[in-house]
């Protein structure tokens, strides 16, 4: 029986998993089988124990830090971490580049940062609005509000992130 530990760290490998748009069979593809689909499921389970080594491994090749991975991972005494948005990359394709422009090299910088190469969805800190509504000369909630317009961010991304 899965301890309530092991539920925990599955669930944060299953979001984790989804944010970038992945089924089990996709990592699996992903990996070229290094990370078979009936593996990370039970991971994602809690039915089989994941060493800190695999954990590290899982942790490199969904491109983010291990703490990410774990319930309740942020250091002591750091709070909750700001909320995340996801960008659609897909969508944001479809944006005019004089428009987006700025917008794509940003992203660009972060996926090379990353490695995060994936080409779906990108996530996004509160840092990064900030630093995108300086470039585009405006403010966060108003950068926000024009990537929901172009369909970059879910309709919910304003309630989610409390700007200040």
């Amino acid at each position: 029986m899965a301890s309530d530990y092991a539920r925990a760290l599955g669930g944060r490998l299953r979001a984790i998993r989804t944010q970038q748009g992945l089924s089990l069979h996709g990592v699996e593809e992903k990996s070229q089988g290094r990370w078979k689909a009936v593996v990370v499921g039970s991971y994602e389970r809690g039915d089989r124990a994941v060493t800190v080594q695999k954990l590290a491994e899982l942790a490199d090749f969904y491109g983010v830090p291990v703490a990410e991975l774990l319930p309740g991972g942020t250091p002591a005494g750091a709070g909750d971490p700001p909320p995340r948005l996801v960008l659609d990359l897909e969508r944001l394709a479809q944006v005019p580049a004089e428009k987006a422009g700025p917008l794509a090299r940003y992203v660009a910088t972060i996926q090379s940062q990353r490695g995060d190469y994936n080409g779906r969805v990108l996530s996004v800190r509160q840092d990064d609005l900030r630093t995108l509504a300086v470039i585009y000369d405006a403010s966060p909630a108003a950068i926000v509000d024009q990537f929901i317009a172009w369909g970059v961010l879910n309709q919910d991304a304003r309630r989610a992130l409390p700007l200040d």
